[in-house]
């Protein structure tokens, strides 16, 4: 039996946990980042307002911050601007409720690395983070590459590349996402409001369309033309993706 495959564990050149400072004015939403990047066995420290970001920042000195960019002292970008202009050079991950294009590029033209738009999944920012962090060179991985592998279908955390037997597959950042968590319980069955709890961040409450719709995306990009169908329905309990045996 294939056993699910795990992303590698990141940590700082001297052995240690990578360092993350998490900062929103939204309590909650605080406590459960702190929580998911904790159960990644990484070192977490929190802020709840722009002012509170930088003192934090000057005393914790974390490998990469995840910032909000919406904060009623300190908007995330002058606190950006700020850390920037004092020479840290902390790759930020921005949190916005905002989707416009011009939010975007603001966001990144000031020094961002990185954004995800709320809401979004605790997966969606823990792998973000890895790859900023390994890009920067901050935090390391005990192995090459964070590759997810289901018989010849594999998948770049990363890089966000999806390949099966050598050809390449475009997916949207949904259709990822959803593969990402697939292929992260492979062999397990994953219930629809399992899925849409940690893809599209939903109560069930009737919305089991949108995940059957997604999944008929992914097996035409994924299964059509191939010999061996690798997402299979369970009928009455949802869905896995598994190889042949």
């Amino acid at each position: 039996m294939t056993t699910p495959t795990v992303a590698p564990a990141l940590t700082r050149a001297d052995g240690t946990p990578p360092r993350v400072l998490v900062v929103d004015d939204e309590q909650m939403l605080t406590d459960l980042l702190s929580m998911a990047l904790r159960m990644e066995g990484w070192d977490v420290k929190s802020a709840a307002s722009g002012f509170q970001a930088l003192q934090a920042a000057r005393d914790f000195e974390p490998d990469a911050m995840v910032l909000d960019i919406m904060m009623p002292d300190l908007d995330g970008m002058s606190v950006l601007h700020r850390l920037r202009q004092a020479g840290s050079d902390v790759p930020v991950l921005f949190l916005t409720a905002k989707d416009s294009v011009s939010d975007r590029v603001a966001g990144l033209t000031a020094g961002g690395d990185d954004y995800v738009t709320k809401p979004f999944s605790l997966e969606e920012v823990v792998a973000r983070l890895r790859g900023l962090m390994r890009r920067a060179g901050t935090a390391q991985a005990s192995d090459a590459e964070p590759i997810l592998r289901v018989g010849d279908l594999s998948l770049n955390e990363d890089s966000h590349e999806v390949e099966r037997a050598g050809r390449e597959i475009e997916l949207t950042a949904t259709e990822f996402e959803l593969l990402r968590y697939l292929m992260r319980n492979q062999r397990r069955v994953v219930s629809k409001a399992q899925i849409l709890d940690r893809v599209w961040n939903y109560d069930f409450g009737g919305r089991s369309s949108v995940v059957e719709l997604y999944i008929s995306y992914l097996r035409k990009k994924i299964d059509a033309g191939e010999t061996q169908a690798l997402i299979h329905t369970v009928r009455g309990v949802g869905y896995m993706i598994k190889a042949s045996q």
